[in-house]
């Protein structure tokens, strides 16, 4: 069998993963057809020696021009034309147990949800919550950090699950929660530190976090709680990729991130960012007086 043939049979073996990535993206059939087209010709100009996963490089491929036609479509304020019943949604075939668990939770009330997501946010949650992509590998498609991924995903999915009706906390509100959290830090002040952290709050930090600050992740707001008291004494609260979050620096240079993620009044998720790749990603800028 030539390279050519060989192509065409392995393209074949994951259309249909493709479409259904494609789909769920698009809220099309027709357009997630030509995204899957679109993938193919660019496979057949790509340079593939450094391909070792090509059902991985297909579903990124497939993402991006996803990403592209949602930005397109936004910018154009058109919405698809179609909305698909029910009945045609499972088309996931890679695994049957997951076809049928698709075909009684994804619906056309999730897919309407979907339309009124943003761009990143729909990429970021149908990656993640549907097809497991790692927030690592879809951060590089969006061009956002991994913990701003996560809270992309994770906004989507309150919206999806029903959540959107509690009113989404403003910026000013965000960083006098984030102000707060950082004098009660600095006070050792644990009561202080419980009162502004969720019951299910948690702690992420990356590997290099945990390897320089000698942090674990933890789980509950006493865990979170004990382990921030005293210890914010040089952070500062910014805007984190467009969201509130704490930085600190030493001699002026960026060394760790505190991307927050916050449920109604209070900070939900802690993800300590301290590796430099991911650091040279992320955008941030401190607040005004």
């Amino acid at each position: 069998m030539n390279e050519k043939n060989w192509l065409a049979d392995e393209f074949e073996a994951n259309r249909t993963h493709l479409r259904a990535v494609a789909f769920r993206m698009l809220g099309s059939r027709t357009e997630a057809e030509d995204a899957v087209q679109e993938a193919w010709l660019r496979l057949t100009r790509s340079d593939r020696s450094g391909v070792d996963n090509l059902a991985g490089w297909l579903t990124t491929v497939v993402a991006r021009i996803c990403l592209d036609m949602l930005r397109s479509r936004k910018t154009r304020r058109e919405e698809p034309l179609e909305l698909p019943a029910h009945g045609a949604i499972a088309d996931i075939a890679s695994n049957p147990e997951r076809e049928a668990a698709f075909a009684d939770s994804v619906g056309i009330a999730v897919l309407v949800v979907l339309q009124t997501l943003s761009p990143a946010e729909r990429v970021a949650f149908v990656l993640h919550d549907m097809f497991d992509l790692p927030f690592e590998e879809i951060a590089t498609i969006i061009g956002r950090s991994a913990a701003a991924t996560r809270q992309l995903a994770s906004r989507a999915r309150r919206r999806v699950s029903g959540q959107a009706e509690t009113p989404e906390v403003d910026l000013a509100r965000k960083r006098s929660i984030a102000e707060a959290f950082i004098a009660a830090s600095r006070k050792g002040d644990l009561e202080g530190l419980i009162a502004l952290l969720a019951p299910d709050a948690v702690f992420r930090p990356d590997a290099t976090a945990a390897r320089t600050g000698g942090v674990v992740p933890l789980r509950g707001v006493d865990a979170v709680a004990k382990m921030f008291k005293g210890r914010a004494q040089s952070a500062e609260v910014a805007l984190v990729d467009g969201e509130v979050g704490l930085i600190i620096r030493v001699q002026g240079e960026l060394r760790v991130v505190l991307s927050l993620s916050f449920h109604g009044d209070r900070i939900s998720a802690i993800d300590a960012i301290a590796d430099a790749d991911h650091l040279s990603e992320i955008g941030y800028s401190a607040f005004e007086s």
